[in-house]
This record gives C-alpha cells, sequence and structure tokens, in this order.
C-alpha cells in the first residue's frame, strides 16, 4: 500500500485539499492528512478540515509520497514551517515523489528543489516562481516533482500522481470511477 504525506495549514485551498485526499484514497492509498498544529484547520474560503494528525507526528519515511495543496495563506504557512521545507528536501533525495499544486510550488521553490527544472503553478502566482522553467500546461511532471495549477486541475493532479506511483491502469481505473 502507497503512504502518501498531505499536510495542511490553515488557508488551504479546500477543493485541492480534499480532491488530492479523496482521489489518493480511491486508489487505495494510505494518507495521512497532518495540520502544521493540533486540530481544525480553517481552509480559504471558510471550511473547517479536520486532519488525522498534527505534522510533528508523523514519521516521515513511512510514507512515499508528499502532496502539497495550495492557496495563498496555506502556502505562505507551508513555506515558513521548517518541517515541511525539511520534509521537501527529504522526499526528492530520497527519490520518493512529491507534488505541488497552485502557490504550493513556492514551497517547493522555498526548499530548493526546483533549480534547473519545469514547473506549473497557479497563474496568481506565477511571476514569484523564479527557479523552474515555468510551463503553462496543467500538470507538469519533471522527474518525480510534479506540479499543478490550480482547484481546477486538482483530478487531473491527483490521477498523475497515482500513474506515477502505480502506472496507467491504477490512475485509469480511478479515472472511470469518477466519470471522467
Amino acid at each position: 500500500m502507497i503512504r502518501a504525506l498531505v499536510p495542511l495549514a490553515n488557508g488551504v485551498e479546500e477543493i485541492e485539499a480534499v480532491v488530492i485526499i479523496d482521489v489518493l484514497r480511491r486508489a487505495k492509498w494510505h494518507v495521512t492528512v497532518a495540520g502544521l498544529q493540533a486540530g481544525a484547520i480553517l481552509a480559504s474560503r471558510g471550511v473547517r478540515l479536520l486532519p488525522d494528525t498534527a505534522l510533528a507526528a508523523v514519521d516521515l519515511p513511512d510514507h512515499a509520497v508528499l502532496a502539497l495543496p495550495g492557496g495563498s495563506e496555506g502556502t505562505k504557512a507551508l513555506m515558513g514551517d521548517a518541517r515541511v521545507l525539511a520534509a521537501v528536501r527529504q522526499f526528492v533525495a530520497a527519490g520518493k515523489l512529491v507534488g505541488a499544486i497552485c502557490a504550493a510550488p513556492l514551497v517547493l521553490q522555498a526548499a530548493g528543489v526546483l533549480r534547473n527544472r519545469r514547473a506549473t503553478c497557479h497563474p496568481g502566482v506565477r511571476s514569484q516562481l523564479t527557479e523552474p522553467a515555468v510551463s503553462d500546461d496543467r500538470v507538469v511532471i519533471d522527474g518525480l516533482i510534479v506540479t499543478s495549477q490550480g482547484p481546477g486541475t486538482a483530478i487531473d493532479f491527483a490521477l498523475t500522481l497515482i500513474r506515477l506511483a502505480q502506472g496507467v491502469a491504477e490512475a485509469e481505473a480511478v479515472a472511470r470511477g469518477l466519470v471522467l
């Protein structure tokens, strides 16, 4: 079973968070939803999300995939958390799959893992993404780093993670179940 970590911070984009968690769980992944702090997370549109655990309680080596949802304020919080930046670096150094959507590619940039790579992000933060070659594609794969543009690309983003980790057949099976 593939284990994925989805860290959440106040201000997260709820569509991205919920879609990532839901679609990965449809592929039978064990998804750990970890808040930067204990308790409920207040998402960008006022939705309250209840993480499974606090990030401090997560054993990073147990997870094969790190998926970062965006949202302007949520991204700022993730970028400002040394544990998140260290996790990004650890996952990349270990050759694990790392994904970031919307504004969250800025977290990857802050962690220093986007130099000399291709990436995409939400058009509203594009001018801030300065290290990679920025693409207009909905989802960009560069090695084991996957980036995507925003809420409207969240399903494609999650299916791409599944395809890279489990293969085309599993991604297509999940997509069929979603009636895509």
